[in-house]
């Protein structure tokens, strides 16, 4: 079976490659990269335009995916085909479900769900630690031995450093990375935003950069003395970036993530109360959101990653300081990044695929996030001047807690293809003017 993508513009960080080429496929592989390739014997042809992005496969390595536990929230399936609808053709599934993703039996019934039901591979990162309390390691090489990539509490953190020291040496045995949620519980006390000026102008508790800075200076010294490799999710402080650049000069095993929500938007959203802007950690300032660009820009942080978090709409109906943290995001990540990073000229096409392909592999030591001969064809087809609105009832996501509801994106997938499958039939968009600034991007 041969096909061609031909006519597109090939962008693929892992090669430094950004040039009009054509892609042969034979048997879902990538057999041939080049212009002009012949039309002979080819089954399939996609014939696209200069204007197309023909990308390595996207890559999220941070989604609750709800299963098993919460399946009116969110399941594998519906999960997964939401992320093929955003360019997506990999994801890692947290461990925060009912039951927690701590033991082998709960971690085989994700696997067999996965593989009969999604189309696209989910990568489990399971619990560092049994039931997320952190007070006793959970079986971490029993769960590497049957597919767990990465270890994390997400959504709480490991506090006791005794015991976050231990599961960093575990890690750098095993060779896998210690997702780390970095919050000091007790700084973040009762918060439920940025702690600062619209903090206090809503009469709600703020939450301190500092409760995130402090833990990442922490399990930066504890990767100094273990070795371990700890990849920090959602980073939404300057002051985190700062810690994590001197880490990197360092050559400590450390790698990062930021969401699309924190480059995108600030705490100055929150004005209405609507609890579809509350997710932890809280949307932050403009200076830190303008030095997370700037993080991505130099590669500081290494991925965007969705923190995909679908909860009910009884649960987000609650008032913001009682309702559940947590944003949904598969579907509208990659139009909020190029709307926000592309269309401003802050980052280039190169950049922006590194950190949503190339980077999140090598994060989680994955396969995928490369164009190469002889590499599976997991590719993803952007039409980046696509202007389409986000209709909340068309989502393929269970869930509708979006800060982007209503809002006009620029830039979405239009092919995906696994192993060379075509997965992603089309994507239809409703056009309508967008406004975007270099200094502080507007999402009509």
């Amino acid at each position: 079976m041969k096909q061609l993508v031909k006519g597109g513009r090939v962008i693929d960080p892992s090669q430094n490659l950004d040039s009009m080429q054509d892609v042969l496929i034979t048997d879902g592989l990538i057999s041939a990269m080049g212009p002009d390739l012949p039309t002979d014997d080819v089954d399939e042809l996609y014939q696209l335009s200069p204007n197309h992005w023909v990308t390595p496969g996207l890559i999220d390595v941070h989604v609750h995916l709800r299963d098993p536990g919460r399946l009116d929230k969110e399941t594998i399936q519906s999960g997964t085909e939401a992320a093929i609808v955003g360019g997506f053709t990999a994801v890692a599934c947290m461990p925060n479900t009912q039951p927690t993703l701590d033991n082998l039996s709960t971690l085989q019934y994700v696997n067999y769900t996965a593989k009969n039901t999604a189309r696209i591979p989910v990568y489990p990162v399971v619990a560092a630690t049994k039931n997320i309390a952190g007070q006793e390691l959970s079986e971490i090489a029993e769960l590497k031995s049957h597919g767990a990539v990465a270890v994390s509490d997400d959504g709480h953190c490991l506090m006791d450093s005794r015991l976050m020291r231990l599961a960093l040496s575990y890690c750098q045995m095993l060779e896998v990375p210690f997702v780390c949620h970095a919050e000091d519980m007790d700084l973040s006390g009762k918060g439920c935003m940025n702690e600062g000026y619209y903090s206090t102008l809503l009469g709600l508790a703020g939450i301190p950069n500092v409760s995130e800075s402090v833990i990442v200076g922490r399990d930066i010294q504890l990767s100094r003395l273990t070795g371990g490799h700890v990849h920090f999710a959602h980073i939404s402080t300057r002051q985190s970036v700062a810690l994590i650049r001197e880490a990197k000069a360092e050559g400590l095993p450390i790698t990062a993530e930021t969401a699309p929500h924190y480059i995108a938007l600030t705490d100055a959203a929150l004005t209405n109360y609507d609890p579809d802007f509350k997710m932890n950690p809280p949307l932050r300032s403009e200076q830190d959101r303008l030095a997370l660009i700037e993080a991505l820009k130099d590669g500081t942080i290494d991925a965007i990653a969705t923190d995909h978090a679908p909860h009910t709409p009884d649960e987000k109906a609650l008032p913001f300081d009682q309702c559940p943290n947590g944003v949904i995001g598969l579907e509208t990540s990659l139009g909020v990044v190029l709307s926000t990073l592309y269309h401003t000229k802050l980052l280039t096409p190169l950049q922006i695929i590194a950190r949503m392909s190339t980077g999140p592999a090598q994060c989680m030591r994955l396969p995928g996030g490369t164009l190469k001969v002889g590499s599976p064809a997991d590719i993803t087809v952007i039409q980046p001047e696509l202007k389409w609105v986000v209709d909340v009832t068309q989502l393929k996501s269970k869930s509708r807690n979006t800060p982007f509801k209503g809002k006009t994106l620029q830039g979405r997938a239009v092919k995906v293809f696994s192993k060379g499958k075509e997965l992603l039939l089309d994507n239809a968009a409703v056009l309508e003017p967008v406004t975007l600034t270099k200094e502080a991007v507007t999402i009509s």
